[in-house]
Order: C-alpha cells, then sequence, then structure tokens
C-alpha cells in the first residue's frame, strides 16, 4: 500500500484537474477522459461507457461478494454570486476553493484513490469504483446505465459529502403534475366554475395530510406545492389550474405507493407523476460495513437529499468528505485534511472488511 501522504498528494492533484476542466451534467467528456487517464496511469484497467468510467480490481472473483465504489463527476451550473473563478482550484493554506470540489469531486478522488491503493492487494471481496456522470441533473446516462454491464453488486459505496459519517438511510423524489379543471365564464358575470378556487382545497390537503408510516431515520413523507400555474387573461374565470408538487419519500413507502394515496385522496384532481424512479433507500444498521463504520467512529443518520443510491437496487451506504450545506454554494470549497481523512477511513472501512 502507498503512504497516506502520496495517497493525498495523487487526489488532490487529480481533483485540480478536474475542477479546472468543465464537466456540467451531459457534459462530462473532458472530466471521464482525465479519470479514465488517471485509473490507466496507475496500472488499472478502466472502462468507459458515454461519460462513466469504471475498473474493476484485477482479482476479480464471482465466487466473491463485490463492492462498488461510486461518484460523480459532473456539476451544476455556477452561479454569478462567486467571488473565485469557480474553473480554477485556488488552494490557500488547507482550503481549496473551485466548482465541484465539495460535491462530489473530493469524494470521486478519494475514492479513486483508496482504489488503487488496492489495487495490488488480495481482497476477500471484488472491488470495483465507478466515476458516473449525470448526477446533478438525474439523467438517463448516469450510474444506472452501466449497472447491466457490471458483475452483480452486493454493496455499494456512494461518495457524496457526509464529513465521512454514513448516511443509512436516504429520501426518495417524485414529483407530480397536479391538473385541477374548472369551468370558463365571464367573471364580471361569477360564472363558471373557478378552478383555482377548486384547487385551493387541494392544496391545503397537500399542506396538512399526513401519511401513516413515519420513519425512526427520515420522519414523515413530505410533501410540498412547488408551482402553480392558472388562467390566461384577466376577465375569464380559469377553467384549469396546474400545480406541481416535490414530495420526499422515506424508506416504508415506494414512490408508486405514494402516489396511488394521492390520487385515491384527491379525486377532483388528475395526478401524474413524472418518474417513479428515484425511490428511498435503507440499509440496516446490524450490515457489516455500518458496524465497522460505527467501529471506525462514524455517526450513522438519514439523509433528506438525493444522490445515485436512488438508481441502485442493492444494499448502501452514503459517506464521503466535505459537507453538504457547501454543495451548489458559491465559492464551493474542500479541506485538503478532508480529503486526507476521507481516504484514511475508506481505506479502514475496506481493510480487512467481510460480510
Amino acid at each position: 500500500m502507498l503512504e497516506l501522504a502520496v495517497l493525498k498528494k495523487k487526489a488532490v492533484d487529480l481533483l485540480c484537474q478536474l475542477i479546472e476542466t468543465q464537466s456540467f451534467s451531459s457534459e462530462e467528456d473532458k472530466t471521464a477522459d482525465i479519470i479514465f487517464n488517471f485509473l490507466t496511469d496507475h496500472g488499472a484497467t478502466a472502462h468507459r461507457q458515454d461519460n462513466n468510467v469504471w475498473s474493476i480490481h484485477p482479482n476479480f472473483d464471482e465466487n466473491k461478494k463485490t463492492i462498488l465504489l461510486n461518484s460523480h463527476h459532473d456539476t451544476v451550473k455556477f452561479g454569478s454570486s462567486w467571488t473565485y473563478n469557480p474553473l480554477k482550484a485556488t488552494i490557500e493554506g488547507d482550503k481549496l476553493v473551485g466548482l465541484g470540489s465539495n460535491d462530489a469531486g473530493a469524494s470521486a478522488v478519494s475514492l479513486l484513490a483508496t482504489y488503487i491503493n488496492f489495487l495490488n492487494e488480495e481482497l476477500p471481496f471484488n472491488l470495483i469504483v465507478a466515476i458516473t456522470a449525470e448526477e446533478e441533473s438525474s439523467g438517463q446516462l448516469n450510474v444506472a446505465s452501466i449497472l447491466p454491464n457490471l458483475p452483480k453488486i452486493d454493496l455499494g459505496i456512494v461518495g457524496e459529502p457526509t464529513q465521512m459519517d454514513m448516511a443509512i438511510a436516504e429520501r426518495g423524489l417524485v414529483v407530480m403534475d397536479v391538473t385541477v379543471k374548472g369551468k370558463t365564464g365571464h367573471a364580471a358575470r361569477n360564472e363558471g366554475v373557478n378552478a383555482i378556487y377548486e384547487a385551493i382545497d387541494i392544496m391545503n390537503w397537500f399542506k396538512t395530510y399526513q401519511f401513516e408510516r413515519i420513519s425512526d431515520m427520515l420522519g414523515p413523507v413530505k410533501m410540498t406545492v412547488t408551482q402553480i400555474e392558472a388562467g390566461k387573461q384577466h376577465n375569464v374565470v380559469p377553467d384549469e389550474c396546474r400545480l406541481v408538487v416535490d414530495c420526499r419519500v422515506n424508506e416504508l413507502y415506494s414512490n408508486q405507493e405514494v402516489v396511488d394515496i394521492i390520487s385515491s385522496c384527491s379525486p377532483k384532481a388528475e395526478v401524474k407523476a413524472r418518474s417513479l424512479r428515484l425511490n428511498s433507500s435503507r440499509i440496516s444498521e446490524n450490515h457489516p460495513i455500518v458496524q465497522k463504520g460505527i467501529e471506525l467512529g462514524c455517526t450513522t443518520y438519514g439523509s433528506p437529499t438525493m444522490s445515485d443510491q436512488a438508481m441502485m437496487n442493492f444494499e448502501t451506504v452514503k459517506m464521503g468528505p466535505g459537507d453538504s450545506a457547501r454543495s451548489h454554494t458559491p465559492d464551493e470549497y474542500i479541506y485538503l485534511s478532508e480529503i486526507e481523512h476521507g481516504i484514511e477511513r475508506y481505506t479502514s472501512l475496506l481493510k480487512d472488511f467481510t460480510f
């Protein structure tokens, strides 16, 4: 194994390259090149599909269980309130500022450094690293698109900023378009059925309804009306009011169950889910990887934010260097010491791990 200081330098150098190479969601081709070359330069066999890059440990044995190390290399687009150049890696002491440094570049490079550290080791499990695309936009060419090409995965470690604690549960997401019908009429004569007024009761229902099953880790299902559209001119009673509802689902419901409940409770509205694929997840606190994490000092918690865990139909934990509160913010940053801690904890987690 390499010394931690060597691994940290490799990881930080790689992160600086990634920051200085634009990689907005669906535009990650150049950072995919960098990651592919990093793996091959360190003796790994790299594979690529679209802008997703992965490597399978050379000692693969189909009789062993398989662990996937995954993070993403795409970023959101930066806003005008940055005071630093977002596409320049700026190091000030222990602090590295740049777009994607925290979300999720630090996790990606820490996982890559951990993977190459185990490259020549005989492991009691199979190990795959995949640094993937389109996480920030929930696009189609993301980690889910390459899973059919990988061996069966038994456990995923998903790199996102968690301060190297373990998110063992994660909320799902379903976005719904809700249409409420009325009848047009002249506003001056108080004619028709005003779809906006009809929608008020439905909006109040979304505000106050409580789903029966409450998670000890994630709490209740949460629904929020986030957009409203109705009416075409001031003197016509609108015959249609359209709502957008953002629903964050706990692990005790599937997205389909939630949509079915909402539809049955809202007979005056048409409810259509945009997608059902972003389901919640949870891994038992008794799982060996969670127990080892706790032994190493990890706190376990439920995450309100989405990640590529939602695309995975196997058990997962989410953990990585950095702080979720810094994600998508101006002057996003990571501490170099957090990257070092990330590599150290990932390595300790996997060393001598057994299912």
